[in-house]
C-alpha cells in the first residue's frame, strides 16, 4: 500500500494502493503505515518525512466506507477508529518534521493524516480538493479532525468546515488555513522537502477565551436538531466545544465515542448506503463506453425546454432550440441567460465557460435542418395530442437521430412511439425542475424501446452529469406516481379542516425539504390537477384531486405563479390564503381523532385550538408517508422499478425525500413493516386509499424485508 524511499535523509512515503485508482484507509493500509512508522522511529539518520500519493487525481480519499458500514452494523467500528487514532498519534509524536504533499482529492481520513503532519503543501491543480465530508455521511472526523483542526485554525472556522462537509479548492483551503502553501504539481515534492527545513511546527499558542470556552464553535447559537435526523454536525460542534476545554487525549476519546454512537443509528447507515448508490448510478454497469453525443435538439421552449437546453449547452452539447412562437423563444433565451449569469455569480463556472455555453444554442421558430442531430428531446406542454403531432413530425425531420426522447412527466411513452415508424428509438427522459439543480433523470423504457436506445440514453444522461434511474413506462413513472397520493391527501386534509401551516410544518419537522401544500403551490394547482387526472384514469380514487384543488383551479388561484394558492405570495413572503377558506370544512382536526362509519370521506372532529399538536403532527406526517410507502411498494411489485434501491434513490433525488431516512422503503423497514401495515389497515376502515398493497402485506405476514441488510 505504501512505498518507502530515502533520499538525502528524507523519508518519502508514497501511498499507492495496488490495482486501484484511489488510496483509502482500510485495516491493511493502517497496518502498513504502522510498520512504516516502526522503521522511521528506529532510523536515527532521518531528518524528515514527506507523505505523497502516486495516484493521478487522488491523495487519499478517506476511510474505506464499506468497512465502516459493515462495522457500524456489527458494532466493530470502535476498534477500527481507535487503531487509526493510535497510528496517527504516532505520526504526530515523531521527533522529526513531517509534511503532507497533497495532490488530488484529500478527503476525510486523507486530510486527517495531513493534519497529523507538521506541514501541508498542496498542488494548484483543479483535481486537488481538500476537506472533511464526514458529516454528510452522518459521521464526524474521528481520526483527529475535530481535535486538531480547531487547534490549527480556530474553533469557529473548524466547526464551519466540518459542519458543511465541503471539499475546498487548494486556494480556498489556503485561505482557510487548511494548508500552508500552494505550488504547481511538478514542484510539490520539492516544496514539501523545503517545508521540512522549518523543523517541527510550534505548538499552538493558548486559545483566546472565546475559542477555549467553545462559544465560537457555535455553542448556544444553533437550534436543537431534529430528534431523528442527521445529528453529525451538531455532535461535531459538541466535540469541538468540549474538546477544547480538555486535553487532546480527552478530545480524541470524545471523537471515538461520538462516531461509534452515530454509526449505530439508522440515519448514518442510510447516508453511507446512499453514497454507494450515488456511485452506482454515476457509473452504471455498461462495460463499453457509449458514443458521445455532441448535437441535440430540444422541441419546446417553455420552462423545462429552456432548462434542458441550457444544461446540455453547459455540458458541451450544441443545441437547436425549437418552438413555433417567437415570444416563447425570446422568454426562453432570457431564462437561459439568467441561469448562466447566476452560475457565474455563484462561482459555479467562469464567464468564459458561460459564454461558450450560450454560443452552443441556436434558437429557431422556423423548421430547421436536423441532419447532424443525435438526440431530440421533446419538451412541449403535457397534452398527448400535441406531443403525438410532434413525434409524427420528428419521424421525418430527424431521420438520423439515434434517440427520440420525450420529457413528459406522466404521459405514456408507448403511445408516442406508435406515431413513428421507428418506435425502438423512442424513450422517455424525464428531467426535473429546475434542471440546473435537480440531478435525477427518469429514463423511461417503452414497450418497444430497444436495448441499444436504452444504453445510449443512459450513457447520455451520465455524460451530462445527471443520475439516471430506469423506470418502466406506466402512468406517472416512479416519482410522480409515488408523490401524488401524498400531495392529494395533504390537500384533502386541508379541505377537511387541518390548518395549512400545521400540515406543512409537520412534514418539514419530519425531514421533507418543503411542505406538501407549499409544493403544490410551486408545481401549480392547475398542473397538479392535470397530473392527478392522468393518474386517476390509471389508478382510481387514490389519485383523485380533491374538490378544493378544482375550486382553486377554477378561481385561477393556482399557486406562486398567480400570487396565491394555499398561501398568498408577495415577494419572498408567504402567508395563509384567506380566500380559499370558503371551500374548507369548518372544524379543525387532529388526524388521530378522526372517526368514520365506513364511508371513504374523512370525518373530522372539533378540537380545542389551544391543544398541543405534537401527536397531531406525528399523525399527519405518518399518514401522508404511508401513502408514499404504499405506492413505492406497488412500483416494485409491478416492476415499474427493478429494485428497492431504484425506488428509494429515485425519491431521494426526485423530491428531496430525507436522505438520512433512506427512502420510502427503508423508512418502512425502520418504522416496522408489520406495525406500518397495522396502522394502514386502521386508516383503511374509513379511507380505502390506505389499503396496503400485496407486497407490503406479504412482508408483514412473513416477517421479511425489502432489503437484505
Amino acid at each position: 500500500m505504501i512505498q518507502r524511499e530515502i533520499d538525502h535523509g528524507i523519508c518519502v512515503l508514497t501511498f499507492d494502493r495496488p490495482e486501484s485508482g484511489a488510496n483509502i484507509f482500510d485495516a491493511a493500509t493502517l497496518s502498513d503505515l504502522d510498520q512504516q512508522l516502526d522503521f522511521i522511529e528506529e532510523e536515527d539518520s532521518l531528518e524528515g518525512v514527506v507523505i505523497l500519493s502516486a495516484k493521478k487525481s487522488i491523495f487519499i480519499a478517506g476511510a474505506d466506507l464499506k468497512t465502516l458500514l459493515h462495522q457500524a452494523q456489527t458494532g466493530e467500528m470502535g476498534g477500527f477508529i481507535a487503531e487509526g487514532q493510535r497510528i496517527f498519534n504516532r505520526l504526530v509524536a515523531l521527533k522529526i518534521p513531517t509534511c503532507a504533499a497533497i495532490h488530488g482529492a484529500c478527503a476525510g481520513g486523507g486530510y486527517e493524516i495531513a493534519l497529523a503532519c507538521d506541514w501541508r503543501v498542496a498542488s494548484d491543480d483543479p483535481a486537488t480538493r481538500i476537506g472533511l465530508p464526514e458529516t454528510t455521511l452522518g459521521l464526524i472526523p474521528a481520526w483527529g479532525g475535530c481535535t486538531r483542526l480547531p487547534r490549527l485554525i480556530g474553533a469557529e472556522k473548524a466547526a464551519e468546515v466540518i459542519a458543511k462537509g465541503k471539499l475546498y479548492s487548494a486556494l480556498e483551503a489556503k485561505q482557510l488555513g487548511l494548508v500552508d502553501e500552494i505550488v504547481s504539481h511538478e514542484k510539490l515534492l520539492e516544496a514539501a522537502r523545503k517545508k521540512l527545513r522549518d523543523s517541527k511546527r510550534p505548538s499552538p499558542s493558548p486559545l483566546p477565551q472565546g475559542e477555549a470556552d467553545g462559544a465560537a464553535a457555535g455553542e448556544g447559537k444553533t437550534s436543537a436538531p431534529r430528534a431523528s435526523g442527521n445529528l453529525a454536525s451538531a455532535r461535531a460542534r459538541e466535540v469541538i466545544t468540549k474538546g477544547l476545554r480538555g486535553t487532546v487525549e480527552d478530545s480524541l476519546r470524545m471523537e471515538l465515542d461520538t462516531i461509534v454512537e452515530l454509526g449505530e443509528t439508522d440515519a448514518t447507515q442510510n447516508l453511507i448506503r446512499n453514497f454507494f448508490l450515488a456511485e452506482k448510478y454515476k457509473r452504471g454497469n455498461s462495460k463499453q463506453a457509449p458514443e458521445k453525443i455532441t448535437h441535440a435538439a430540444v422541441i419546446g421552449a417553455g420552462i423545462m425546454g429552456s432548462g434542458i437546453a441550457q444544461w446540455l449547452s453547459s455540458r458541451g452539447v450544441s443545441v437547436i432550440l425549437r418552438d413555433v412562437g417567437t415570444e416563447e423563444l425570446t422568454r426562453s433565451l432570457a431564462n437561459i441567460e439568467k441561469t448562466y449569469a447566476d452560475a457565474v455569480k455563484r462561482g459555479i463556472m467562469t464567464e468564459e465557460k458561460a459564454k461558450e455555453g450560450r454560443a452552443r444554442i441556436v434558437a429557431s421558430s422556423a423548421p430547421i435542418e436536423m441532419r447532424d442531430v443525435q438526440i431530440v428531446i421533446e419538451a412541449a406542454s403535457e397534452k398527448l395530442e400535441i406531443k403525438k403531432k410532434i413525434f409524427r413530425d420528428l419521424a421525418q425531420k430527424a431521420p438520423h437521430a439515434a434517440i427520440l426522447a420525450t420529457n413528459t412527466s406522466a404521459l405514456p411513452i408507448s403511445d408516442l412511439a406508435a406515431e413513428t415508424k421507428t418506435p425502438e428509438r423512442v424513450i422517455g427522459l424525464h428531467f426535473f425542475n429546475p434542471v440546473s439543480r435537480m440531478k435525477l433523470v427518469e429514463v423511461v423504457i417503452g414497450t418497444e424501446t430497444s436495448d441499444t436506445a436504452a444504453a445510449r440514453a443512459l450513457g447520455f444522461v451520465r455524460q451530462i452529469a445527471k443520475l439516471p434511474v430506469i423506470v418502466r413506462d406506466s402512468p406517472g413513472f416512479l416519482v410522480n406516481r409515488v408523490l401524488f397520493p401524498y400531495l392529494l391527501e395533504a390537500a384533502e386534509l386541508f379541505e377537511n379542516g387541518v390548518n395549512a401551516q400545521e400540515i406543512d410544518e409537520a412534514l418539514l419537522e419530519w425531514g421533507m425539504p418543503m411542505g406538501p401544500l407549499r409544493l403544490i403551490d410551486e408545481i401549480g394547482v392547475d398542473i397538479a390537477v392535470d397530473i392527478a387526472n392522468t393518474l386517476e384514469q390509471a389508478y382510481g380514487k387514490r389519485d383523485r384531486a380533491p374538490k378544493i384543488l378544482r375550486e382553486m383551479q377554477s378561481a385561477k388561484m393556482v399557486g406562486r405563479k398567480s400570487g396565491g394558492g394555499f398561501y398568498k405570495y408577495e415577494g419572498k413572503s408567504q402567508t395563509p390564503n384567506a380566500e380559499i377558506e370558503k371551500w374548507r370544512g369548518a372544524n379543525s382536526v387532529i388526524p388521530s381523532e378522526v372517526k368514520g362509519s365506513g364511508d371513504e370521506s374523512l370525518r373530522v372532529t372539533r378540537r380545542d385550538p389551544s391543544t398541543a399538536l405534537r401527536s397531531g403532527r406525528d399523525d399527519v406526517a405518518n399518514r401522508l408517508m404511508f401513502l408514499m410507502v404504499n405506492e413505492s411498494a406497488r412500483c416494485l411489485e409491478e416492476n415499474v422499478v427493478a429494485s428497492p434501491e431504484d425506488a428509494d434513490y429515485g425519491m431521494i433525488l426526485g423530491i428531496g425525500f430525507p436522505a438520512w431516512r433512506g427512502g420510502p422503503l427503508r423508512f418502512a423497514e425502520s418504522f416496522g413493516i408489520k406495525k406500518l401495515v397495522e396502522e394502514m389497515e386502521k386508516l383503511a376502515r374509513t379511507n380505502e386509499k390506505y389499503v396496503p398493497c400485496t407486497l407490503l402485506r406479504k412482508h408483514a405476514q412473513e416477517g421479511t424485508r425489502f432489503y437484505g441488510n
